[in-house]
């Protein structure tokens, strides 16, 4: 009967720290998410410091009140899975404390049956009186075995009690992290409507701004037209080129490690977030407008370096529109890295993975938004660089 009920302690025991291994799931993507929010806020804070909305500023919030709107459900998730741990806990811990109170009694009742046994009979003179040897021996046993119990009895009491110590130890522990859980959700709640508020108010004001605003859009747009066309003819050239050889054995290797690593190469900035996605979307503000990215943007901090997401080749360098772009080569494969405002390589030039290449342009024209224009290339196809780079 005590067997079976220390396996059941045992069980929950086991039980509650799998359960505590989901909080620390759920606490390890609380901090995550709450760097992602800081990495935004400090971009937030490079933007131009007036009340004036951007589009800058919008996308940013919304990124924001997206990675709080996460946080509080993962908050929530944590204080669901504290309150389960918290009720597994006190079950082990009432479970336990009845063993204990059996123990004790059984203890104090061998100790009364001693003390009787004791009143009646020493067992010295319980021995003397022995008929023969082998009496002898056996009463000796006996009260060998007594006294082996009582000890047993003894240090299955000082066990329990120390079980029942780990889980009130264990429930107060979780008790702390739900009210820790509870403050931050609050304060996460907090500062949720205040930038859903500002979400709002900057809503108004582009879309009092929207014509003017189009007119931007569409000279960026053309802009990064001439760019897309830039790429496409230099990455023709260079697969007409190598069309003309084979890939040496080196170059077929890399190529080969590009691939196996598909969903796993490192992002191309250290920080940041997709502030555009790949392919054909409606614009972020204007319904009417839409947007076919021919890679993805990254957005970042002021100062931010680009890095190479594989080792490679640069193929080219160059300028556009005030910026420059590189092309790496990954055997047949090529990664684009464009809006730089200064380099660090050059044609020619071979490098590792997560190499420096050069420096993220700042742009005072749209609220010092610091964001790199990302590409893939397989041969002349164009890849969606979000399956590639690890999540």
């Amino acid at each position: 009967m005590v067997k079976g009920v220390l396996l059941f302690s045992l069980f929950i025991f086991h039980f509650s720290f799998c359960n505590a291994e989901s909080v620390k799931d759920l606490q390890a993507k609380q901090k995550k998410l709450q760097q992602e929010i800081e990495q935004t806020n400090k971009m937030l804070n490079q933007t131009k410091r007036d009340e004036s909305a951007t589009l800058n500023k919008l996308q940013l919030t919304e990124r924001n009140i997206r990675n709080q709107r996460e946080l509080i459900k993962t908050l929530d998730g944590e204080i669901t899975a504290l309150d389960r741990e918290m009720s597994v806990l006190g079950s082990t811990r009432d479970s336990l404390q009845v063993v204990l109170e059996r123990h004790k009694a059984e203890y104090a009742e061998m100790i009364r049956q001693s003390h009787y046994a004791r009143m009646q009979q020493s067992p010295l003179l319980f021995l003397l009186s022995s008929d023969s040897f082998q009496q002898l021996a056996r009463r000796a046993r006996y009260l060998q075995e007594v006294a082996h119990f009582r000890q047993e009895q003894v240090r299955r009491i000082e066990n329990t009690q120390a079980e029942i110590d780990i889980q009130n130890d264990l429930l107060q522990a979780n008790k702390r992290d739900k009210q820790t859980a509870l403050d931050s959700r609050k304060r996460e709640q907090e500062k949720l409507k205040r930038d859903e508020r500002k979400q709002q108010s900057m809503l108004k004001q582009l879309k009092s701004k929207e014509k003017d605003l189009s007119k931007k859009l569409q000279q960026q747009q053309k802009k990064v037209a001439e760019l897309n066309k830039k790429i496409d003819d230099m990455i023709r050239k260079q697969t007409e080129k190598a069309s003309k050889t084979t890939l040496t054995k080196e170059q077929k290797l890399i190529a080969g490690g590009f691939e196996e690593n598909k969903g796993r190469l490192p992002w191309p900035v250290e920080k940041g977030m997709i502030s555009g996605h790949f392919g054909k979307q409606q614009h972020p503000v204007y319904s009417q407008v839409t947007i076919d990215n021919k890679g993805i943007y990254l957005q970042t901090v002021a100062g931010a370096k680009a890095r190479a997401v594989y080792k490679g080749e640069v193929t080219s360098c160059f300028m556009i529109a005030n910026t420059y772009a590189v092309i790496i080569q990954h055997g047949n494969y090529r990664t684009v890295y464009s809006n730089l405002s200064k380099l660090n390589v050059k044609q020619g030039d071979k490098v590792e993975t997560k190499q420096v290449i050069g420096t993220i342009f700042t742009d005072p024209e749209q609220d010092q938004k610091t964001e790199l224009y990302f590409q893939i290339y397989k041969d002349r196809n164009i890849l969606n660089p979000e399956l590639w780079i690890a999540r």
